[in-house]
């Protein structure tokens, strides 16, 4: 399953890196893509764990940019 992310108010192409290499360590995860220029961030993932790369996505993101609204696209 993939799944398109908007990153709504990202300001660092670094922490977006940083935050990519965590979240591909999640389980289920098969690959993270993103993009600093168009702010979204593509999660490639079996779909039963789906619900909890989600959320554990966000607060991965949280963790290195608290202003940022993580959003299905």
């Amino acid at each position: 399953m993939k799944k398109t992310f908007k990153l709504e108010g990202l300001n660092c192409a670094n922490c977006l890196a940083k935050m990519e290499r965590k979240i591909s360590k999640l389980k289920g995860v098969t690959n993270v893509s993103s993009n600093f220029f168009t702010a979204k961030m593509i999660i490639e993932a079996d779909e039963d764990f789906m619900p909890e790369i989600e959320e554990a996505a966000s607060k991965i993101v949280k963790k290195y940019e608290p202003q940022v609204v993580f959003t299905v696209e």
